[in-house]
């Protein structure tokens, strides 16, 4: 069985720091590589640029993306991922801060599997991470590659 790993994409160190600290207070142990903005995620999925070395077919299994990123946003990388068969299943999580119901629609018509607000207090903010984790890399079943 391979490596169930998450791509984290988010620019602000803080948000990086509180979603590895929950992470790991919740004991959720699996490898987290983190993008920090929308450009190197696509890198980083695709096999592209600084991650060329890596193999395309070795997908996380889950993406927790972030909306509002520099270089290319969040919803621009749903979007590429979705249009890509060898991407168009991957689990994306959208965890943002946005309270814009705008956000949330577009997340969804393009393509998203869940739109998570990232809660403001930390022990709501832990609990969802926990929540987070455990469904997708436990309970939920990806289809076969």
């Amino acid at each position: 069985m391979k490596e169930r790993r998450i791509l984290l994409v988010e620019d602000r160190q803080d948000d990086i720091d509180l979603t590895l600290r929950s992470l790991k207070e919740n004991k959720i142990t699996n490898k987290v590589d983190v993008a920090r903005d929308g450009a190197e995620a696509l890198d980083y999925i695709f096999a592209t640029g600084a991650y060329s070395d890596r193999n395309i077919e070795d997908l996380p299994s889950v993406v927790l993306l972030d909306i509002k990123l520099p270089k290319v946003d969040g919803m621009e990388v749903l979007r590429r991922i979705r249009q890509d068969k060898r991407t168009k299943t991957l689990p994306v999580v959208i965890l943002t801060s946005s309270k814009e119901e705008k956000d949330l629609i577009n997340g969804y018509a393009i393509g998203c599997n869940s739109y998570v607000r990232k809660p403001v207090e930390f022990e709501e903010f832990s609990k969802a991470i926990r929540d987070l984790g455990l469904y997708w890399l436990l309970l939920n079943e990806p289809p076969l590659a």
